[in-house]
């Protein structure tokens, strides 16, 4: 394998797990918001899923131009683009990417934010036009949706809807999908692997198994009520239902399980685990964290015969 092969083979295949990556934490960070009208965390979702989709634009482009005759300095200095749209002008005489008008649009406001939006706020005229990442999802979903915001000064805000949440995951997954079956097509022919994904990674989830964000709030959900429910037949089990629990407020039960869905909603909730281990002494505090510390770490071995303090039980010589 020449170092061309090796760069477009191995290197590139690492960007595909990183676009993957990026397009999976921004369709997650979407799907989490609970309002579209704060920035930052409108910036973090635009931002991740700018940047997925335009390096896998790079990858796809790069897999069908570059050529061992061709001018690899000027390949690589073309690449110096944050355009999605132009990406996708230079792929459309190699792929049939099936792309319509909801997808480009997508495509142009993402491009439109990373090259001006995000850095909007450094500049003075900003005090004049504020909200300009709320104002153009907004816009995409009246455009694509017809539906109607109230005034951007409305004290309710607006909320992130089901609807808003399927339109995004499907028109972003479309694109990924349509630019990974390229890039996958056009490794094929020239012999390479570069479409190859590590099974569980996020871009597995994203180019294969159509991650529906949905489905994993189904699954928290789920093994939440197995482990409330189930009898404790493993040593695993009796060491958790072993553990008592800190003296959380059953009245606030709503509160705690947004924290497996809602980053704003853990930080409010970290305050009150803070209380509980301030009022613990020192050493009770470390053999608590300690204890903790066993839930979910990897190479820990639980024997199904133990006592009732969930400690393995040794037999005696």
């Amino acid at each position: 394998m020449n170092p061309s092969e090796f760069w477009k083979n191995f290197r590139l295949g690492e960007e595909v797990h990183i676009s993957g990556t990026f397009i999976y934490n921004g369709l997650r960070r979407f799907h989490e918001l609970r309002k579209l009208d704060f920035a930052d965390e409108l910036f973090e979702c635009l931002y991740n899923l700018s940047v997925g989709l335009e390096r896998l634009l790079k990858i796809a482009v790069v897999l069908h131009e570059h050529t061992e005759a061709g001018d690899q300095r000027a390949l690589e200095q073309s690449l110096i683009t944050h355009s999605h749209l132009d990406l996708v002008a230079r792929l459309r005489p190699y792929a049939d990417l099936k792309l319509g008008t909801t997808h480009n649009d997508l495509l142009s406001l993402l491009g439109a934010f990373y090259k001006t939006l995000r850095y909007d706020r450094f500049s003075l005229d900003s005090v004049y036009v504020g909200e300009k990442e709320a104002r153009a999802v907004r816009g995409l979903f009246t455009k694509h949706l017809q539906v109607d915001f109230p005034e951007a000064n409305s004290i309710v805000g607006t909320d992130n809807t089901e609807q808003y949440r399927k339109f995004i995951h499907r028109t972003v997954l479309k694109i990924a999908r349509s630019l990974y079956e390229a890039i996958q097509q056009r490794a094929r022919q020239i012999g390479l692997y570069t479409y190859e994904l590590r099974n569980g990674s996020k871009a597995e989830s994203v180019f294969l198994r159509e991650v529906n964000i949905g489905d994993e709030d189904v699954l928290w959900k789920e093994l939440l009520i197995f482990f409330m429910n189930v009898e404790p037949t493993t040593g695993y089990l009796q060491f958790l239902k072993g553990t008592p629990p800190l003296g959380f407020d059953p009245a606030l039960v709503p509160d705690y399980l947004d924290c497996f869905q809602s980053d704003a909603s853990k930080a409010s909730v970290m305050d009150e685990l803070e209380h509980h281990y301030e009022c613990m002494g020192k050493k009770e505090m470390k053999e608590r964290l300690d204890r903790i510390g066993i839930i979910g770490a990897t190479g820990v071995f639980f024997d199904d015969e133990i006592d009732d303090n969930g400690f393995e039980q040794k037999e005696e010589m």
